[in-house]
């Protein structure tokens, strides 16, 4: 809006140095010129944002039929996350595309270098604001495309060990066995150690056991493999082993090792324990457990009466 200021025409007769009032009075054939012609602009663009309505809603639906086309290009099995994510990409991509162009129609002075320069500022703004987002984003996508992991496998990630029940774009979804759900942003899995306990058919377990230094290590080493052998689901190939590892303070310290299948783990690693104990039992071979002896001298002469 105008403002027209207009000098008052008289002056202080005390102090003729002093200048003479002003008044701002506003100028209201300004203000309705200045409205009339915004509203002459707004109605000489209308056909246009008409037509750049129009054409924006033609990429909205042009983007749905392209996201569906996108996913159904990449439609295995084990790439489900990674064709959503292919899919939504693209979406994203036609739905710019059409913002652009109807920008262009509304504002033909502005080309597409000028637009698109100003968008380039725009994204290093919000690039700046939302760095920990784009970041995850950008994580999740290198995941979904490399697959170090996949949905239902077991991993250990700083201290989570669990099942992977899903993995978005921003984080990937773990599942443990108290079935607690852990949300673990992308950004840090993929920059950070991921043990996938899963990623192999089979594994080795290993356990350490303690026996007495009078034990028969010849027999009991030969005993021991025999029978580790002989648990259910303990694979043959790579064949178990029993060593010994080292001498304790107490103990002759064994290591028995075995391999099974990854899903059989767990519970044929808790078969070859009971299996070696009541080995053990059986042969007489006596599990010792650390013996201490506390001396104490220079009693109070106090506490030596009581004592006699």
């Amino acid at each position: 809006m105008s403002f027209l200021a207009q000098s008052s025409p008289e002056t202080n007769s005390a102090n003729p140095d002093q200048p003479a009032d002003t008044t701002v009075e506003p100028s209201t054939g300004q203000a309705l010129a200045r409205i009339d012609e915004l509203l002459d602009g707004f109605l000489r663009s209308l056909p246009d944002l008409g037509i750049a309505v129009i054409v924006f809603i033609a990429f909205y639906f042009f983007a749905k039929v392209v996201k569906r086309l996108v996913s159904k290009a990449v439609s295995a099995p084990d790439k489900r996350e990674l064709s959503t994510l292919l899919g939504r990409l693209a979406s994203v991509a036609v739905v710019v595309i059409g913002l652009l162009v109807a920008a262009m129609i509304v504002l033909p002075d502005m080309g597409p270098g000028a637009l698109l320069a100003n968008l380039g500022v725009g994204g290093v703004a919000i690039g700046f604001a939302f760095k920990d987002i784009l970041q995850n984003f950008l994580a999740g996508i290198l995941i979904l495309l490399k697959t170090p992991f996949r949905v239902g496998d077991v991993i250990r990630f700083d201290g989570f060990v669990g099942t992977v029940d899903e993995i978005e774009t921003r984080m990937t979804v773990l599942r443990t066995f108290e079935n607690d759900l852990i949300l673990i942003p992308n950004g840090q899995i993929y920059t950070n150690p991921v043990e996938v306990v899963t990623a192999l058919p089979s594994r080795r377990s290993d356990f350490m056991i303690g026996v007495g230094y009078d034990t028969d290590l010849k027999s009991t080493l030969s005993m021991l493999t025999e029978t580790v052998q002989g648990v259910d689901k303990v694979l043959e190939d790579p064949a178990p082993d029993v060593t010994v590892a080292d001498f304790g303070e107490s103990s002759i310290n064994l290591q028995v090792r075995f391999w099974t299948k990854t899903s059989d783990a767990f519970f044929t690693r808790s078969a070859v324990k009971e299996s070696v104990k009541t080995a053990l039992d059986g042969a007489g071979v006596d599990i010792p457990y650390p013996i201490r002896s506390v001396t104490i001298d220079n009693l109070p002469d106090a506490m030596k009466r009581q004592g006699e």
